[in-house]
């Protein structure tokens, strides 16, 4: 699936591109699952042009997992057949995983465990290592009250697992009909919106001692129930680095995500799937996302 230029959805197209070369140290993977993230949209209608360049036509895309294909030259680690799955993103916005084919590093890639099925490995990566990042770069320890704004929402559910399972005491915003969703992972569900601060404050009454935003637009309720000395980090809002807080952009970690894989492997982390559409029909799973999907929204190459 292409796009010759920024644009909707529909803009999309099914066409045929040369199979992907197989660069020294790189492997050419089979893909099985590609899945959806808000960031493949928002590149599509321009939203990064000052940060990556671009060459047309785009293959979107930076989640996937399948089978290796063929190896490069200097890839003693991968042999073709091996389930695989990666964070695709690379320095230019190109060759992409809404494809048969995706061609990336063997540095990026990480071997899918036994037990682990194709959808949950693809619904992994970049929302998994946007988690763990956050979660790493908030020095995040057992005896904490991290608040998670956007707990339900891919990431922020996965982060809320990851925080539970390390200790935290874990306060996420969400709507009511996602509350039960954050019980359920060993969270505290509070509604998001006005009074926000006074609904913490029930529940954390010193306050909260590190903050992980999702969700964006929420500087000043996050400052306004963060504890002295709090540490905080925002995948979306810069405004969190004037008051000593870190702005998260998740890089590609073929380690982090073999770690997470295994984790859904012992059955303490999950991945929610909301829908799976074949690959021709891309601009709707894209819709979805936009929409508001509950959990991964996949794209099945197969089909």
């Amino acid at each position: 699936m292409t796009y010759a230029e920024y644009g909707a959805p529909e803009t999309l197209e099914l066409t045929e591109q040369p199979t992907p070369k197989v660069a020294p140290g790189s492997v050419l993977i089979r893909v099985e699952r590609s899945s959806v993230n808000p960031v493949d949209w928002k590149l599509m209608q321009g939203g990064l042009d000052p940060l990556m360049d671009v060459v047309f036509p785009v293959i979107p895309g930076w989640d996937v997992a399948g089978v290796i294909e063929e190896v490069g030259m200097d890839v003693p680690e991968f042999s073709p057949g091996d389930r695989v799955a990666a964070y695709a993103r690379k320095d230019f916005v190109h060759g992409g995983t809404y494809a048969e084919f995706v061609s990336l590093r063997a540095a990026d890639v990480a071997r899918i465990p036994d037990g682990v099925d194709i959808d949950q490995a693809a619904g992994l990566p970049l929302a998994g290592l946007t988690a763990l990042r956050t979660l790493q770069q908030l020095d995040l320890r057992a005896e904490d009250t991290l608040l998670i704004h956007a707990a339900s929402g891919g990431v922020g559910h996965i982060a809320t697992q990851l925080a539970v399972e390390a200790g935290a005491t874990v306060i996420g915003t969400a709507s009511e009909k996602n509350h039960e969703k954050l019980r359920a992972a060993g969270a505290t569900p509070v509604t998001y919106g006005d009074g926000l601060e006074e609904r913490v404050r029930e529940i954390a009454p010193n306050g909260v001692t590190a903050v992980a935003d999702f969700a964006g637009d929420v500087l000043d309720q996050t400052l306004a129930v963060l504890a002295e000395g709090g540490r905080l980090a925002s995948i979306l809002d810069g405004g969190f680095t004037e008051h000593g807080g870190q702005l998260i952009w998740v890089r590609p970690d073929a380690a982090g995500l073999e770690a997470l894989l295994g984790r859904i492997a012992e059955g303490t982390l999950s991945v929610e799937i909301d829908s799976t559409y074949p690959l021709a029909e891309s601009a709707a799973a894209m819709q979805r996302n936009i929409e508001g999907s509950n959990g991964k929204v996949l794209i099945d190459a197969t089909q």
